[in-house]
């Protein structure tokens, strides 16, 4: 089914994570969308909110993976360094051409899921290269976390004043990382005359807000290490390791709810304490999907072999996947035909209309054209696991 020697708890949390991805981005009707299946409109979270930060999370944890393999084939510092950045540009071109596509305008949005995770992994990855130990690993992200809550709390916006004194904590105009993605933009159209932000005055993804997304990255790579603990390869000690995943996961998700009462949770601003609260909720799926798959004897059950072969389909292509869906997305979108009275309706707005919302649009028809949409995706992806080929950026 898999190559051995793959961890496959991440290989299948990663897959979940990616049809997610691709559920929560592309309902029929964004005025019918279930709650759970929607961003928080600022501060709070949803399902939604959690598939980004998973899947940061396991590319932390698949960066630990990837470099003891590489090690083991002998390759030397200076080969992975040139990996890394290698990979990261292809990443960064990926994200730029899907910004371009298809109407080819160069004021585009520099930004974005896809360079968020390029740029992610690049930091994450510099970091896990220059040490592996435990200690310096936590206590980069400790300074992460707090340090950013620090510049969000107490850093004078220029030429509006302090956070909680003239203005709001975390006002959704006024804070730092909205400034910073304002004047990243300004710069940029004036110079390069591109570089748009997604919602005008800040960006989701924007440039402060990624350095607390690299502590996902970091964290998820800490619980990979656990993973390869020599323990772990005792059968009689595993469930101990399982549990004390468990016990991490509950602890952080704990520290990131007593957080969020004083620096909220928030996925816009990627705060520190929607970082512990994801990392934790990633990290205990990840221990209980580990006891579902990992160090099974084969055969395995029907059942565990039908509900685990899609999402080991994603999982072997995620970034493959990814891109499928939003080539479609755009297409569907850009492409537009004329009806009888001349009106110009896109072939998204076609397809959700007269196949599933002929008798109105209301949330399960939404649901329902999402949910077809995965499925959609899901065929060239399948394609790709049949003939072996697996797109490695």
């Amino acid at each position: 089914m898999v190559k051995p020697g793959r961890v496959l708890s991440v290989d299948v949390l990663r897959g979940i994570t990616i049809a997610l991805m691709i559920l929560v981005n592309d309902p029929g009707d964004w005025g019918h969308v279930f709650g759970q299946l929607d961003h928080a409109p600022w501060n709070g979270f949803t399902l939604t909110d959690l598939v980004f930060p998973t899947f940061l999370f396991l590319i932390g944890a698949s960066i630990v993976f990837s470099m003891k393999a590489r090690a083991g084939k002998g390759d030397c510092r200076k080969t992975q360094v040139g990996h890394i950045f290698l990979r990261f540009a292809k990443l960064a071109v990926l994200a730029w051409a899907l910004n371009f596509f298809p109407r080819m305008h160069w004021t585009m949005r520099i930004y974005g899921v896809l360079m968020r995770i390029a740029l992610c992994y690049l930091v994450g990855a510099l970091i896990l290269l220059a040490s592996r130990k435990v200690k310096v690993i936590a206590g980069i992200v400790a300074v992460i976390l707090v340090g950013y809550w620090v510049v969000l709390r107490y850093v004078k916006i220029p030429g509006v004043g302090h956070p909680g004194v003239d203005f709001p904590f975390m006002d959704p105009m006024w804070n730092m990382t909205a400034w910073v993605d304002r004047e990243v933009s300004a710069w940029m159209l004036k110079w390069l005359h591109t570089g748009r932000l997604y919602q005008k005055t800040r960006d989701p993804e924007g440039l402060l807000s990624t350095l607390p997304a690299v502590a996902s990255v970091l964290i998820g790579a800490l619980v990979g290490m656990y993973m390869q603990r020599p323990e772990w390869q005792e059968m009689a000690k595993r469930n101990a390791m399982r549990s004390g995943m468990l016990a991490f996961g509950g602890l952080m998700f704990l520290a990131g709810a007593v957080w969020g009462r004083w620096f909220p949770i928030n996925k816009n601003l990627w705060t520190s304490s929607y970082v512990l609260v994801a990392a934790g909720i990633a990290t205990i799926l990840l221990a209980l999907l580990n006891w579902l798959v990992d160090g099974r004897t084969e055969p395995w059950p029907a059942w565990l072999r039908v509900s685990t072969w899609p999402w080991f389909v994603f999982g072997s292509n995620a970034i493959a996947a990814f891109t499928i869906s939003i080539v479609i997305v755009k297409a569907m979108l850009f492409f537009k035909i004329a009806d009888s009275d001349g009106d110009k309706h896109s072939l998204w707005a076609l397809t959700y209309e007269n196949v599933f919302a002929r008798h109105g649009s209301n949330e399960w028809t939404s649901l329902a054209f999402a949910v077809s949409f995965v499925v959609v995706c899901f065929l060239p992806v399948w394609l790709l696991w049949r003939k072996r080929i697996f797109l490695r950026m």
